[in-house]
């Protein structure tokens, strides 16, 4: 492979941004993207690829060209260089690439990939609480997994169209897919392509959603003219999949504290042809209030440390603090004693969260089910999923049931 000036500027700017401003790493390879209209598929792939590498194994290659935060543009060279090193790429006569040590960089790779916390690239903190809550196995077969890019999985829109037809479609457009048993809505991408400018994106026969996040909206049970109420709404992934399973009758109510996120899900079901979704944003107790034992399905999608999605969001690894954490757990505990009173008698509630830790998960739900409100609830079942068994995200649901 040969390195183009331009396209290696753009990392480092990128890098820049995520490591030295904090931006989020999503948002700076979208703008990066943009940045160059001649750039052709592979450039941007290289772009976005080599962006997220170097974040994902920040900790390996800092410790590799012994450089330490916050990063100034040389020491952003010499982590490019360590990733092109080991990836086996030839540098070229760069001045930022002189001296570089070449056999010393791959001498250091071999010795500290012998520890765990060097090899996958996590703070301290996270390697230690991993192993606390999984245990010493399961942890190290996880967060390896969760160091490998994602696929990208569609979830067809069956209010428009069929899991065939959106393939057949795809196909006319040189993306090619594949069916994935157990998932009944999702289809796989064979190569990363940009699916948002198809005709089928454009036309909403598809929105772009983890299998693990399609399991959701399953678990909740719901059937065409019930109210449904979606708490935690965000920008609607899952809201939509309960609409077209809904078969866009009956009422759900999206709700959420950010407006701005409640205007990306209307865009969204426009497009998608959802007409049963009614948006609320929660600035008060009020909105919560009045739908007091009105609902007759609940979901609850968490706010989590998002521990399950680290191969979509590598940089949360350096954003995450254990004081992060443990605020959120105490916000989980609030949201599942105040959401959960809009549940009526004899409804249901889904706890569901993008974590893989027991104590935003199965420990939560423990807890409530002692707690004043809890009490009126029966524990049905739960679903643990892990990026290492399952191949796709870390995800944990709980279906519960509140007395009639």
């Amino acid at each position: 492979m040969r390195l183009h000036r331009n396209l290696c500027f753009a990392v480092i700017d990128g890098l820049h941004q995520i490591f030295n401003d904090n931006d989020y790493a999503d948002k700076v390879v979208q703008q990066l993207l943009k940045r160059d209209k001649r750039w052709g598929s592979r450039d941007r792939g290289f772009v976005a690829e080599t962006t997220y590498e170097i974040v994902r194994y920040k900790r390996l290659y800092a410790e590799i060209a012994n450089v330490k935060a916050p990063f100034d543009r040389d020491n952003l060279w010499r982590l490019f260089a360590v990733w092109a090193t080991l990836k086996g790429i030839r540098l070229p006569d760069w001045k930022y690439f002189s001296d570089t040590p070449a056999r010393k960089i791959k001498g250091r790779f071999d010795e500290l990939s012998k520890t765990r916390k060097y090899r996958e690239s996590i703070p301290d903190w996270m390697d230690n609480l991993g192993v606390e809550e999984l245990g010493e196995s399961v942890w190290t077969n996880e967060i390896t997994k969760q160091n490998e890019q994602a696929d990208v999985i569609l979830r067809v829109n069956t209010l428009k169209t069929t899991k065939k037809d959106l393939r057949l479609k795809l196909q006319s457009e040189d993306i090619e897919t594949e069916f994935l048993a157990y998932y009944p809505s999702a289809l796989k991408l064979k190569k990363r392509a940009n699916v948002f400018r198809t005709e089928a994106f454009k036309n909403g026969w598809f929105e772009v959603q983890d299998a693990s996040s399609q399991l959701v909206a399953d678990f909740l049970d719901v059937k065409p003219g019930m109210k449904v109420v979606d708490a935690c709404a965000g920008a609607g992934g899952k809201t939509l999949h309960l609409a077209s399973i809904m078969e866009n009758k009956g009422q759900i109510i999206a709700m959420d504290i950010y407006e701005s996120k409640l205007k990306k899900l209307k865009v969204r079901a426009r497009r998608n042809g959802v007409h049963n979704v009614e948006l609320k944003v929660i600035d008060s107790t009020k909105p919560i209030k009045k739908l007091h034992a009105k609902a007759d399905r609940l979901l609850i999608d968490a706010p989590c440390s998002g521990l399950g999605v680290l191969r979509r969001n590598p940089d949360a690894k350096w954003k995450l603090t254990p004081e992060f954490i443990d605020n959120i757990k105490n916000t989980q505990t609030e949201v599942l004693n105040q959401y959960s009173k809009m549940v009526k008698p004899g409804g249901k509630m889904v706890y569901a969260t993008c974590s893989i830790l027991p104590s935003e998960n199965e420990k939560q739900i423990d807890k409530f089910l002692t707690s004043e409100t809890g009490k009126a609830f029966t524990f049905v079942k739960d679903k643990k999923v892990l990026a290492h068994t399952s191949g796709y995200d870390g995800f944990y649901m709980a279906l519960l049931e509140k007395n009639k």
